[in-house]
């Protein structure tokens, strides 16, 4: 018998129970996760943590490239990235599949809300189902 706990978080698509599996989902679409290199990337606010998560991709065009940026502070923080090395990708966050703006020469901003976090696939222009509209329909 299930327990009318289960039962409910199995009824809410915003259960924690539906978060998880979601997340869960999302890395094993994203490789990287599992099987990528790991590199600290420097962010301007020491309560902020950006890392890059970077495999092969599996269908063999380019490389799966994951930006992970977390705020360990319960207060909403900006941070600065450079992502020089990326000019001309966009981020594309991968719960939502928005597209945010291009990466360029100049520091990348973000603001996270607390204890927020993003995760970025960053996907050049010509990339596979890239999400022209921001992914909205």
């Amino acid at each position: 018998m299930i327990s009318g706990d289960v039962e409910a978080a199995m009824a809410s698509p915003s259960s924690l129970l539906h978060w998880t599996r979601r997340m869960i989902e999302i890395r094993k679409q994203n490789h990287a996760f599992g099987l990528g290199s790991y590199t600290e990337l420097s962010s301007s606010n020491p309560a902020v943590l950006a890392f890059l998560r970077e495999a092969p991709s599996v269908d063999g065009h380019g490389d799966d490239l994951v930006l992970c940026v977390n705020n360990f502070s319960r207060f909403a923080q900006p941070t600065e990235l450079d992502l020089r090395t990326f000019s001309g990708r966009h981020p594309v966050e991968l719960i939502g599949g928005v597209r945010f703006p291009a990466i360029g020469q100049w520091p990348y901003l973000l603001t996270l809300a607390g204890h927020g976090f993003y995760w970025f696939q960053l996907r050049s222009l010509d990339a596979p189902g890239d999400p022209q509209t921001g992914g909205q329909s």
